[in-house]
């Protein structure tokens, strides 16, 4: 059953695809019935296809992880996903192909559907080559009830869910990094997956990370992908290290100008773990101002009522494939938390959600460009 929960998405994209392949096929056929190696040619490619999507789903195990390189994982299940969102597209096109242009016959009829069943894979395209790349920094002022005068406009950089590895090479990784030390921030903040897998390069993460300036040096809390690449203590000890403390359902006390602020990190919450912030009472300093570092943002649901007036996450990606241009909602990560991106202030309390760095599943950016992201807090 977890299997099926956490494959939803695609077992809906694979019920889609095949029958959008078999349809397909036998369109080709019957177009072209007089060349007789077609079908051979045509049944041979649908099976093909069919293995690349079921070889994709079956990479995803952990223990078959295991058994191959991290770029055999990498780019065949990305483009397993990949050739399961254009096979997706070109089914939507069909369909409004179906209802408004079958009876309608013309040059110009033509020439817009083959542009509108090329147009999935133009945009796939735009996404892996030129969108993935187009960090941004991001600025975002964030007023914090109780927050001395003195500390106003106190500079907070967070980078997060990274994903280093085949689909993120060193020089972007030098590139964003970059990008975080000319903001000059007085605090670091690292928000969870360094990695998508076992075997991806962390060693070699954290030592990029090990360059990120700033005055208080960096902390961070880890994701669920620490979790899957069962690598939690590992990466808590060597960052340890490295001087980069990651808060492991503890707090840490830092000062500025005079002035103490809490910062307390939390490995990833989920509802398959347990309630959200259990026991996180223990983390707030009674009196001061505590701040949450949480991978998952789902938690402001409850950090409000725990003492926390203010959260920093991740995890979401901002949904990495959105059309924010016609709806907001129109992404994946809408699904599962209704914080998915940006800034939200309710309850009196304040939420930031970064849509990182990194991409897992396809590398592919569509609507939501990473970010760098510059937290500023601002005495009210």
């Amino acid at each position: 059953m977890s299997f099926i929960i956490r494959h939803t998405l695609e077992l809906i994209l694979i019920a889609l695809v095949v029958p959008i392949q078999f349809f397909a096929a036998r369109r080709l056929l019957q177009q072209y019935p007089q060349v007789r190696a077609l079908r051979t040619i045509v049944w041979t490619v649908f099976f093909a296809l069919i293995a690349l999507v079921l070889f994709g789903l079956a990479l995803d195990s952990t223990s078959v992880q295991r058994l191959v390189p991290s770029w055999v994982y990498s780019w065949g299940r990305g483009t397993s996903l990949a050739w399961m969102i254009y096979c997706a597209g070109c089914g939507v096109v069909f369909g409004i192909e179906q209802l408004f242009f079958r009876k309608v016959h013309s040059p110009q009829r033509r020439m817009l559907l083959k542009a509108a069943y090329a147009a999935p894979a133009a945009i796939l395209g735009y996404g892996t080559f030129i969108e993935r790349e187009k960090f941004q920094l991001r600025e975002v002022d964030i007023p914090l009830p109780g927050l001395p005068k003195s500390l106003h406009g106190l500079r907070i950089v967070q980078i997060t869910d990274i994903h280093y590895g085949p689909y993120l090479a060193e020089r972007q990784l030098a590139h964003v990094i970059g990008m975080a030390n000319e903001t000059k921030a007085h605090l670091a903040v690292m928000t969870g997956d360094l990695i998508t897998k076992v075997g991806d390069p962390i060693d070699d993460c954290l030592r990029l990370l090990a360059t990120v300036k700033a005055d208080a040096g960096m902390i961070g809390c880890l994701g669920n992908h620490e979790i899957y690449a069962e690598a939690e203590d590992y990466v808590e000890q060597h960052a340890a290290r490295l001087g980069i403390d990651f808060l492991r359902n503890r707090s840490k006390k830092l000062v500025f100008d005079g002035h103490p602020l809490h910062f307390a990190g939390v490995d990833y919450q989920s509802k398959s773990r347990g309630p959200y912030l259990k026991n996180g009472e223990n983390l707030v300093v009674p009196g001061e101002l505590n701040i949450l570092l949480s991978h998952n943002p789902d938690v402001f649901r409850i950090s409000p009522q725990r003492g926390f007036p203010l959260t920093i996450s991740g995890h979401t990606h901002g949904g990495q494939i959105a059309v924010e241009y016609l709806n907001p909602r129109f992404n994946v990560a809408s699904f599962v938390t209704p914080w998915v991106a940006g800034y939200y202030h309710e309850r009196q309390s304040s939420l930031y959600v970064s849509r990182g760095i990194g991409t897992i599943g396809v590398p592919v950016r569509i609507g939501v460009p990473p970010e760098v992201t510059l937290i500023r807090l601002c005495a009210i």
